[in-house]
């Protein structure tokens, strides 16, 4: 692809997810981590892996409007007609599509093409790692919940309750159960030093939680009940 072709995606990536800075640095991410991962990849595509990288989480904003909405659907389509917009010819838009539409696959729809399983392991070595975590606590505080409450006990309990977005929630399934589904060799590689630096991360917040003494910057997200 053409320079001023990759600068106008960037463009409307950032027009996209102008209110959200996290996301716009997690795409970067997960776009050096593609090109990590395609390093050990045979017959990449590497413009449309590139395309997708970019572009992956451009349906967040849909959500933000739609809470029912999955980004990965809706912004594999916003993608397919931008591109088609811009230019780019169909069978090139539809495989960028289907690699955003699968980059959070389920069991039942699992991507179809190199360029999807190298977005797919991209997106979780971010999620998944001490970045991940660090986003999460950002997130939370910015909506004013408290990510954790203590009782008189001194027990820690989660400040969200049964949230969606639950912070304990969502890295208790990210630290135990999402390190064994990559899908590419290399992408499988990374996370195992990945894992063990998020843990830690994990442990360390937690013991800063349990001291009120030690509490730094995550103090002002701690509530007593």
């Amino acid at each position: 692809m053409r320079r001023k072709d990759w600068l106008a995606l960037e463009e409307y990536m950032l027009g996209r997810m102008q209110d959200s800075a996290h996301d716009r640095q997690h795409v970067y991410r997960v776009l050096y981590n593609a090109l990590e991962i395609a390093r050990g990849e045979e017959n990449v595509n590497m413009d449309v892996l590139l395309a997708a990288a970019l572009l992956h989480d451009i349906g967040r904003a849909d959500e933000k409007d739609d809470p029912k909405a999955d980004h990965a659907v809706t912004g594999g389509d916003r993608a397919y007609e931008t591109l088609l917009g811009m230019g780019f010819g169909e069978v090139f838009a539809a495989h960028v599509r289907q690699c955003i539409r699968t980059h959070r696959f389920r069991r039942n729809d699992p991507p179809a093409s190199v360029e999807a399983r190298i977005l797919f392991d991209a997106d979780k070595l971010d999620v998944c790692g001490v970045v991940g975590i660090a986003r999460t606590l950002m997130y939370s505080g910015a909506h004013d919940r408290p990510i954790y409450t203590t009782d008189a006990d001194g027990n820690i309990r989660d400040g969200a309750g049964d949230a969606e977005d639950s912070f304990f929630r969502e890295y208790r399934f990210k630290l135990a159960g999402m390190y064994d589904r990559f899908l590419t060799r290399r992408g499988a590689e990374l996370a195992a030093g990945r894992k063990a630096a998020a843990e830690n991360f994990y442990n360390a917040l937690l013991e800063e939680v349990r001291d009120d003494a030690g509490r730094g910057l995550m103090g002002q997200y701690i509530t007593e009940e």
